[in-house]
């Protein structure tokens, strides 16, 4: 929980936000020496691969393999962490509070229409996860770009240079040959996966439209600690009307299995992580570097889920894959000399 855009990263997973603004300048501090600057970007770039991968997993282990199938209750549980965890940090950041708040109520119903776009889309993605390997799951959610191209032309009337939108038609193409040649494909599972994807665009463009004047510029922790608790008060209604039983099966799992719950707090905690490390990554490297991790944490996520699920794979889903990488590549590098 997969988000989100100016989404610098093509594989966003199913919790991760998108950075939206720069944090305020920081006052002047000494200058780390050069070895300690790369040693400590080494290690949020882990930390950001980590967390990402991780939850990732989780998401997919509890919701196909351990038995835990009820994604609006799992994507609330993500949401309820983020929530308190980003309060925790306000509260703990020796940042003015001012500085962050929103400033009007007509900023705050933008803040909570931009929560309602991200919820959706995490719990379609979660949905998704409960159908489709992880491989199939990366491989449609590379194609974000392509939405959200299509998206900010018909919601904002912004129209990209030829090249890019050419650059767009690998993207689609790799997709529709994974889809060819994916052994596990399930429909119902694939309509959620293009729902996520479609959402994850949507939130992007309206993102860019909604908190694009100076006075309303938030970062994307922030902006998450506004979200969550949006996305929480829409989650936990859901979750009782549809899923119903949901959290009887909680307690005769933790029953079961004490460490369930451990298991579903660490999942949860994760979903926060990904949007900070996401955060800080962001910070401390280029739009270009953070587009190449971004490709490479979406290959390492299919390399290490296969090994772990052991989902069949062919040799054209593998190559409708590898087309699909190289168009958001392409689409990076067309939309970078198109500025």
């Amino acid at each position: 929980m997969g988000q989100q855009e100016g989404h610098s990263n093509p594989h966003p997973d199913e919790a991760a936000l998108p950075t939206t603004t720069a944090a305020p300048s920081p006052s002047p501090s000494p200058s780390p020496s050069p070895s300690s600057s790369r040693l400590y970007t080494a290690w949020l770039v882990a930390s950001w691969y980590a967390s990402n991968i991780g939850v990732l997993l989780l998401n997919k282990y509890l919701l196909s393999v351990y038995g835990f199938r009820f994604p609006l209750l799992l994507t609330a549980c993500h949401m309820s962490a983020c929530a308190v965890l980003s309060t925790l940090a306000q509260h703990a950041s020796p940042r003015p509070r001012s500085s962050s708040s929103p400033r009007s109520h007509r900023q705050l119903a933008r803040v909570a229409l931009l929560g309602a776009v991200f919820c959706a889309s995490v719990v379609a993605g979660n949905v998704s996860l409960r159908h489709l390997p992880v491989s199939f799951n990366q491989a449609v959610g590379a194609t974000t770009p392509f939405f959200t191209a299509l998206l900010a032309y018909a919601v904002a009337a912004r129209r990209e240079a030829c090249a890019t939108y050419a650059a767009l038609v690998p993207v689609v193409a790799g997709v529709a040959i994974a889809t060819g040649g994916e052994p596990s494909f399930h429909l119902f599972g694939f309509v959620m996966c293009v729902a996520a994807t479609v959402g994850r665009a949507l939130k992007t463009v309206l993102q860019g439209i909604l908190l694009s004047s100076e006075e309303e510029k938030m970062d994307s922790m922030d902006l998450l600690r506004y979200m969550a608790p949006v996305a929480v008060l829409l989650l936990v209604p859901a979750t009782l009307a549809m899923e119903r039983d949901a959290f009887g099966v909680v307690a005769g799992l933790a029953r079961e299995d004490p460490s369930f719950l451990w298991l579903l707090l660490c999942n949860s905690c994760l979903a926060y992580f990904v949007n900070l490390t996401n955060f800080l990554v962001t910070k401390h490297t280029s739009p270009l570097t953070l587009q190449v991790l971004g490709n490479a944490k979406g290959a390492v996520a299919v390399v290490v889920s296969i090994l772990i699920f052991r989902n069949p794979v062919t040799v054209v889903g593998m190559l409708g894959y590898g087309v699909t990488v190289a168009g958001v590549v392409l689409y990076g590098e067309a939309k970078k000399r198109s500025k």
